[in-house]
């Protein structure tokens, strides 16, 4: 294991397992963010899982104690059938209702579309914009770029709409996207990757979309990205790719250094190594699925020197911790 930063490694070294506390002390500058995926509740009354309700309360806790500059939520916002116009109920009762911390108050989200999104109306969630303050989805795909606070150093993150580019699922029926409803769409939208990518100078160059490019559990890995999208994140030295999809935490590396980041705990948790044979050997360096824990997410640091990736599990037990380096370093 890479080393951390003092702050994360007193994060998850310090305290027995379990029994995590977080640290009282000021964090030292960075770029810090949530990447949670797959949260989103369920289309009945509560309109909320027990899981998403205590995922909700431990990002609060950690953005309290550590802090974040946003939340990257992967997809999947809204189960099953995503909301039907941009004053749907689901936006309360299963969003604004539910991650209500203190310390998520004001708190910009950058949103995406999962595979259940798409089944409802995605663009009255890019609408939604303009009803919430922190709700950020100005299109199907964009990318932003940020700086890291108290250095000349950088990150571009490219958000992907993978649904669009490969076509939607069924996760009872084969799981495989059958291709694009658009090949015109789906064309645009990789010629525009591979311009933003080919132009990325940042010292770190983060891409995310809701279906995985690797994955040992139930959908495996996406064929569709294997194809067009893995070849881009080699080609122009990616630091990372995050995704959602498959209802577990997964951290994946390949053998150029492309990490794979998937946090798809939100709102289920399912176990599945189903498609471990189908990941090229020693890319998984771990998975985690325990069917009676309470979801789970990633929390991202991103110094000039490292950006470290810990993964946070509901009760405040850190699972695992990794680091990456710098495009350039």
């Amino acid at each position: 294991m890479e080393m951390l930063t003092p702050l994360l490694a007193l994060l998850c070294y310090l305290c027995p397992p379990g029994t995590l506390s977080y640290p009282t002390s000021d964090p030292a500058p960075a770029l810090r963010f949530v990447a949670l995926g797959d949260w989103g509740g369920l289309p009945l009354p509560p309109y909320h899982t027990a899981r998403e309700m205590l995922t909700a309360q431990e990002v609060g806790k950690t953005v309290a104690a550590m802090g974040a500059d946003f939340i990257l939520s992967l997809g999947d916002n809204f189960y099953y059938d995503g909301v039907k116009d941009v004053n749907d109920s689901r936006f309360k009762n299963t969003y604004e209702g539910i991650f209500r911390a203190e310390s998520l108050r004001g708190l910009p989200w950058y949103i995406m579309a999962g595979n259940h999104d798409h089944n409802g109306n995605v663009s009255a969630q890019i609408a939604y914009s303009n009803v919430s303050s922190r709700w950020n989805f100005p299109d199907y795909y964009y990318d932003l770029s940020f700086s890291v606070p108290g250095s000349n150093a950088s990150v571009r993150l490219v958000v992907l709409d993978t649904v669009t580019l490969c076509g939607n699922s069924d996760d009872f029926v084969g799981g495989q996207p059958e291709g694009p409803e658009s090949a015109e769409r789906a064309g645009r939208q990789l010629a525009w990757l591979r311009q933003k990518l080919a132009g990325a100078r940042e010292d770190y160059l983060l891409v995310a979309g809701h279906y995985p490019v690797w994955s040992v559990a139930e959908h495996g890995p996406t064929h569709c990205l294997v194809k067009h999208v893995e070849p881009l994140l080699r080609k122009h030295r990616a630091t990372a790719y995050l995704c959602g999809h498959d209802h577990n935490l997964q951290y994946l590396q390949d053998d150029a250094g492309v990490g794979y980041v998937l946090s798809g705990a939100g709102n289920f948790v399912e176990h599945s190594l189903k498609h471990q044979d189908k990941v090229p050997k020693d890319y998984l360096r771990f998975y985690h699925a325990d069917t009676t824990s309470m979801g789970g997410y990633a929390y991202v640091e991103i110094t000039p020197k490292e950006m470290t990736v810990t993964y946070i599990q509901t009760g405040g037990k850190c699972l695992f911790q990794t680091s990456l380096a710098p495009r350039f370093g």
